[in-house]
């Protein structure tokens, strides 16, 4: 039997996986979708070590995406917020699932890493 080297073929969440769970964009979809509508300056503050240059790079993949809304306030001085859309929120239980999962696996992981190293 012949394997598929496309990753999208051996595993279907692969893409979801590119989208969702590269740098930063967890953060921000969570930090969105925990808090709700946000200015950019808001977001940056809750994701302490992000630039500027990045927050905005994720934030147009995101809209791109359909994962979020920006909405442009034509105000002087011109604001700018962003919000999840129902698809973005749609991975809201995807995120409990993960974060329920983070309160013993990682705990798990640890000692995991630590037998595997004291091992080595």
């Amino acid at each position: 039997m012949e394997r598929s080297t496309d990753p999208e073929l051996a595993c279907p969440v692969a893409p979801v996986v590119d989208i969702v769970f590269s740098r930063w964009t967890t953060p921000i979809l969570w930090a969105l979708h925990e808090y709700g509508r946000q200015r950019f300056v808001e977001l940056e503050r809750r994701l302490a070590n992000i630039t500027p240059k990045v927050l905005t790079q994720r934030l147009r993949q995101l809209e791109r995406d359909g994962l979020i809304t920006r909405t442009y306030y034509a105000e002087v001085p011109p604001r700018v917020e962003y919000e999840i859309t129902d698809l973005g929120a749609s991975l809201g239980p995807i995120f409990a699932h993960l974060a329920t999962w983070a309160d013993t696996g990682l705990k798990e992981v640890e000692q995991a890493r630590r037998t595997y190293d004291a091992g080595q």
